[in-house]
């Protein structure tokens, strides 16, 4: 068995008699969205879906934004592509920021009726002239064409990630926008010559997020993992469907 599963049986599985919180991420709370089945044979029995690949040049993009929205951070100005599309927003400090930022720790919330330790990692946060705050989210990519609009069938789960995130700060006790942004990086394809550098087209394409779904899902997933019974696969989930095919095929 490799290293991988070997880890996955042995990290962070749902037990109903641990009296300790059990901590669920935002990434997870996604995977109980596409599909139950897979959720629970992850978090209850330790066998995850396969690994991705890592996608170092869209971590490079998000490190490198950052560092750019936190110098007007610092000096209290605000960045040329806020002004460009006239929100009325700033990048601001906070003392959590770091923490919130931080995939393993993020922005926290204890889940009393499910002692579930619900966190998700945010990339920035804006303030409005009314001081709300704001989500923001940073997605780089390579596709010919404007990215001006979430209108494919992948970007339903960046806004489920963000409405965790406005969930995740209201919970604490924040004043959130219901408009958060993504901040999109496309890849140009399009040059002479690679010139050891990538350019990207930049918008800014603002969300109305609607948080409600949120609480329901966590006491619905809670449910989900005190069963006994493995779910049902969702009826798209290609990880199912080639479960079942190999084992149609393999008698095992």
């Amino acid at each position: 068995m490799s290293d991988y599963y070997t880890a996955q049986r042995t990290r962070n599985l749902f037990d109903p008699n641990d009296e300790k919180p059990f901590k669920l991420s935002r990434s997870k709370i996604d995977l109980f969205m596409q599909c139950p089945r897979c959720f629970y044979l992850d978090r209850k029995l330790g066998v995850g879906r396969p690994p991705g690949f890592p996608f170092a040049l869209n971590s490079a993009v998000d490190t490198l934004l950052k560092q750019e929205f936190d110098v007007y951070r610092a000096k209290g100005t605000n960045h040329p592509l806020i002004e460009k599309y006239g929100v009325d927003a700033k990048p601001v400090p906070h003392d959590d920021l770091d923490k919130w930022r931080h995939n393993f720790t993020g922005v926290q919330f204890h889940h009393k009726p499910t002692n579930f330790l619900v966190f998700g990692a945010i990339d920035d946060l804006w303030i409005t002239s009314k001081k709300e705050y704001v989500v923001v989210d940073y997605k780089a990519t390579a596709k010919s064409g404007d990215i001006t609009e979430l209108d494919k069938s992948w970007h339903e789960g960046y806004k489920r990630q963000m409405e965790v995130y406005q969930w995740l700060l209201r919970m604490n006790g924040y004043k959130v926008s219901d408009t958060g942004y993504f901040v999109y990086c496309n890849g140009k394809a399009d040059k002479g010559a690679f010139d050891a550098k990538l350019e990207f087209d930049i918008t800014l394409i603002p969300y109305k997020g609607k948080d409600k779904w949120v609480e329901k899902t966590i006491i619905d997933l809670h449910s989900c993992l005190k069963g006994d019974k493995i779910p049902k696969a969702a009826e798209d989930c290609d990880y199912c469907a080639y479960r079942k095919a190999v084992k149609s095929h393999t008698n095992g």
